[in-house]
């Protein structure tokens, strides 16, 4: 599962790239009850958000011609300079090469050779998230690809991720976990671009999974602020009830009250 006990290649922070983060913050507020802690300039307006009295992700203004909104996921690494190396030699490419985040940390982003966008974070002062796993706090994340094999195996050179071919419904599902850590430290999931045609159309990309405690009522609310129900309200055995969103600039999401969460 997703934990803040974190090792090499595991999540360890996700950030919103967002035309209007004032507006973006709003909804968020709204949906889940978080507060944004605004950035000042030496961050470039880069804000916080939080929940529970917890650092759990963060936002920033991106212009429309800039990037799409989406959020983004960083990944442990102990060298972002090393990682950036890997992500090349193993077909993806670099979009923002490593950088000093003051005394916080080093990041660099990337793309995987099937285009879709990534991070690392190599810390200093912060670690990452401080809670995850809680009502409303990131939970679970997946990644729709075209490939699941090519992808899997771009992220283990990159990452050293290992891989799980669980049971499910009409198939399979493969999971990933960090090296060594085994299938009890699964923290996200490799799905087919094609399984879901609502997928093929919007591309690939990794999606964050907040978990909630109702999420009916997440998704009537998700509406009211004037985000996007992609994906009505479903449950799946063993797994829980889970729906798929967007918040009214497009960034793709899912909430999910888990089987788990619930006993």
């Amino acid at each position: 599962m997703l934990t803040t006990r974190y090792v090499t290649g595991s999540p360890s922070w996700i950030d919103l790239a967002t035309p209007d983060l004032d507006a973006a913050a709003a909804f968020y507020t709204g949906l889940f009850g978080w507060t944004m802690r605004p950035g000042g300039p030496e961050v470039g307006g880069y804000g916080t958000f939080q929940a529970a009295g917890k650092t759990i992700a963060g936002g920033m203004t991106v212009p429309p011609e800039q990037s799409a909104p989406a959020w983004n996921v960083y990944f442990r690494t102990p060298d972002a300079d090393a990682t950036a190396k890997s992500v090349e030699q193993g077909g993806g490419s670099v979009t923002h090469e490593p950088v000093d985040v003051m005394e916080l940390g080093r990041s660099a982003s990337f793309r995987d050779p099937a285009g879709v966008g990534f991070s690392a974070w190599q810390p200093g002062q912060m670690a990452g998230m401080e809670s995850t796993n809680e009502e409303n706090m990131l939970g679970w994340i997946e990644l729709y690809t075209p490939d699941v094999q090519a992808a899997t195996a771009f992220y283990h050179t990159v990452f050293g991720w290992e891989t799980t071919d669980v049971p499910f419904p009409g198939g399979t599902y493969t999971t990933v976990n960090p090296s060594g850590a085994g299938p009890d430290s699964m923290f996200g999931g490799v799905v087919p671009l094609d399984s879901d045609p609502l997928e093929v159309e919007a591309g690939a990309y990794w999606m964050p999974y907040f978990e909630v405690a109702d999420t009916d009522a997440i998704t009537a609310r998700a509406q009211e602020l004037g985000g996007t129900v992609r994906m009505a309200p479903t449950d799946v055995e063993g797994v829980g009830r889970l729906a798929k969103l967007a918040d009214p600039h497009g960034a793709r999401f899912a909430v999910i009250k888990s089987s788990m969460a619930s006993s």
